[in-house]
C-alpha cells in the first residue's frame, strides 16, 4: 500500500514507519514540539525553551533512533527512567526502539509499562498489538488494535494491520469492513483489494468475493497489477512470478518482487482451498524471501500457523 499507514512493499525504512504511528500520541506530540522549540523552529519572539535532564535525555533518545541508532537510544532511555520511573514517554521509545531491533517481547513489556503508567496512551496500544501480531498473539492483536481505534477513531482508516489481525482472527466481516474503511483513504492499493478479498471469501465465497473485488488501478509496483488480475480471475500464478523479473531489477528489488509473489499466490491457493500450493508459496515467501518488515512479519506468521497445523 501507499501513502500514510499503508501497507507497502518491498524493503522500507523501519523508522518511517515508526514515526508515522507515533505521532498521534498526546506524549508524542509534546515530546516533538518539545524537539522543535530546542532546536530553533519555534516562533522567533518565543522564549526560550530549556529542556530538564529527563526530556533532554528523551530528546537524545529521539535524535538517535532517527539515525537508525537504537543502542545508544536506549541508553539514553535507560538513563531517563532511573530519573524518572513514573514518566511513560521513556518507556514508549524503549518500545520503538526494542520494535526496531525486533525484539517483540521487550517491546511488548516497554509497551505495557505505559499502559500501566496511562491507560489512554493510544500509541502504546496500537504499538503493543504490532508486536503481539508478530509473535502470534492474535487476539491480544485484535484486542489493543480496537483499543487505539477507540482511543484514535480518526485515525481508524489508516489502520490496515487491524484488518489484517481481524482476517487471522477469523473475523472475517470486520476485515472486510476494516479494509473497506482504508479504501477510502488509499484507493490505489492493490494488498488492500486483495485483503478485502480474502476476507469476503471467508465470509460468503470465494465467486461472490471476486465479484465484489474493490476497483484498484494506479498501483504500479511490481507484481502488483498481475496479482490484482489472478484475484480477478483474468491472470495467473505463472503471470505474477514472471512479471517479478521486470526490467531486470538487482538482487534486493527482485527479492522483494519474489517475496510478494509468493506471499500473495499462497494467500490465494489458500482462497482457493489448494494446500499444497498454498504451503509452498507461503513457505518460499516465509523462509526463501524473508523480509525485514511487517508484511515479511506476516508471511512468517502465517507459515507458523501452516505448520501447527500440519504444514501441507
Amino acid at each position: 500500500m501507499r501513502g500514510e499507514g499503508s501497507i507497502g512493499n518491498g524493503p522500507a525504512k523501519k523508522l518511517n514507519r515508526v514515526w508515522n504511528r507515533v505521532r498521534c500520541g498526546r506524549m508524542i506530540r509534546f515530546l516533538l514540539a518539545l524537539l522543535m522549540a530546542i532546536s530553533g523552529f519555534a516562533a522567533e519572539k518565543a522564549a526560550p525553551v530549556e529542556a530538564s535532564p529527563y526530556q533532554g535525555l528523551i530528546i537524545d533518545a529521539i535524535q538517535a533512533q532517527k539515525k537508525g541508532l537504537m543502542g545508544k537510544s536506549l541508553e539514553s532511555l535507560e538513563k531517563a527512567i532511573k530519573l524518572d520511573p513514573t514518566n511513560f514517554a521513556a518507556y514508549f521509545y524503549s518500545g520503538t526502539a526494542f520494535a526496531a531491533l525486533r525484539k517483540p517481547e521487550e517491546a511488548i513489556a516497554a509497551f505495557s509499562k505505559v499502559i500501566e503508567l496511562d491507560g489512554k496512551a493510544s500509541s502504546a496500544y496500537e504499538g503493543r498489538a504490532e508486536e503481539e501480531f508478530k509473535l502470534g498473539q492474535i487476539d491480544r492483536s485484535v484486542e489493543d488494535f480496537n483499543r487505539y481505534v477507540a482511543l484514535e477513531p480518526r485515525r481508524a482508516p489508516y489502520t490496515w494491520k487491524r484488518g489484517i489481525a481481524l482476517y487471522y482472527a477469523g473475523k472475517f466481516a470486520e476485515g472486510r469492513k476494516q479494509f473497506e474503511l482504508h479504501q477510502t483513504v488509499n484507493p490505489h492499493d492493490v494488498e488492500n483489494g486483495v485483503w478485502h478479498f480474502l476476507c469476503a471469501a471467508r465470509e460468503t465465497s470465494f465467486e461472490k468475493a471476486q465479484a465484489s473485488m474493490l476497483p484498484i488501478t494506479g498501483d504500479f509496483r511490481v507484481p502488483m497489477s498481475e496479482v490484482y488480475e489472478l484475484f480477478r480471475g483474468k491472470g495467473t500464478a505463472e503471470d505474477v512470478l514472471k512479471a517479478t523479473k521486470k526490467g531486470n531489477p538487482s538482487g534486493p528489488e527482485l527479492d522483494a518482487r519474489t517475496f510478494y509473489a509468493h506471499l500473495y499466490l499462497g494467500l490465494y491457493f489458500e482462497a482457493k482451498g489448494d494446500k499444497e500450493k498454498t504451503y509452498e508459496h507461503i513457505k518460499a515467501a516465509a523462509t526463501e524471501f524473508p523480509q525485514d518488515d511487517y508484511m515479511g512479519d506476516v508471511a512468517k506468521v502465517h507459515f507458523k500457523r501452516l505448520l501447527a497445523a500440519g504444514g501441507k
